[in-house]
């Protein structure tokens, strides 16, 4: 990881697709490449620990150990078959569905569960890849989040969803610090969707108040000017009669 002036280095599990977070990246930091990896969902929280990057887009539940988490959604569970299959007929399937037939779990499943439905393969497969490749071969069907049946798409597969099974969270995750930093912060406002004149986390100035105007000198009233002759004091006022003595 560089220095975080430098660059922003965020990484990523397969199916998690942060294109569009990258793009909000380069509108508000155009002065700071974000710099993205790919990697194992198994590496993922090794390369925050080890400061090889400055967060990753994952999969819970993970060892949360020195590490913030945060939600961010929920996929859809989705059960991948061939196109022949009689599954690939129905709109939505159960568990209860898949109870004939062989179920692969890989090695790297994404799903929290000991076990998928259906029945147990001989040996389980070292990764989802391979395990795509051993549902095209008429080996058995895979439950995956619907991300990753999208990114091993093939022709001569399709996939539908399931109910009542494991769904997984995908997460934004980083390394618990004193203080959390300036760009890490840019990052977390962005998948959250915050805006850009977001107060968030900051204290906003206290506006200036205007200066109240000093009050305006009393003038002194003006006399009415004596007429010609009369020593009696200021002429009355306009429109009444002097008083009689």
């Amino acid at each position: 990881m560089t220095d975080s002036a430098d660059s922003f280095d965020l990484a990523y599990v397969p199916g998690v697709t942060p294109d569009k977070w990258a793009r909000k990246w380069q509108e508000r930091e155009p002065r700071v490449p974000l710099h993205l990896h790919q990697t194992p969902p198994a590496e993922a929280t090794g390369l925050i620990r080890g400061g090889e990057v400055d967060a990753a887009l994952l999969r819970l539940p993970i060892d949360r150990t020195g590490l913030h988490a945060i939600p961010l959604y929920t996929e859809q569970t989705v059960v991948v078959v061939p196109k022949d299959h009689l599954i690939a007929a129905a709109d939505e399937v159960t568990p209860e569905d898949l109870a004939e037939d062989v179920v692969l779990h890989p090695l790297d499943d994404a799903l929290d569960w000991e076990r998928p439905p259906g029945l147990p393969a001989i040996e389980r497969p070292a990764t989802t890849a391979d395990a795509i490749v051993l549902v095209a071969a008429g080996v058995g069907l895979l439950v995956v989040p619907q991300s990753l049946a999208r990114l091993h798409h093939r022709k001569d597969l399709t996939y539908r969803p399931i109910g009542d099974v494991p769904e997984s969270t995908v997460a934004l995750s980083w390394l618990v610090t004193d203080e959390t930093p300036d760009l890490m912060e840019q990052f977390i406002g962005i998948v959250r969707g915050r805006t850009v004149n977001s107060t968030r986390g900051k204290q906003q100035a206290e506006p200036e108040r205007k200066a109240k105007k000093a009050p305006a000198k009393a003038q002194p009233a003006k006399l009415q000017p004596r007429k010609p002759g009369n020593r009696r004091g200021p002429a009355p006022a306009k429109g009444r009669k002097p008083r009689r003595r």
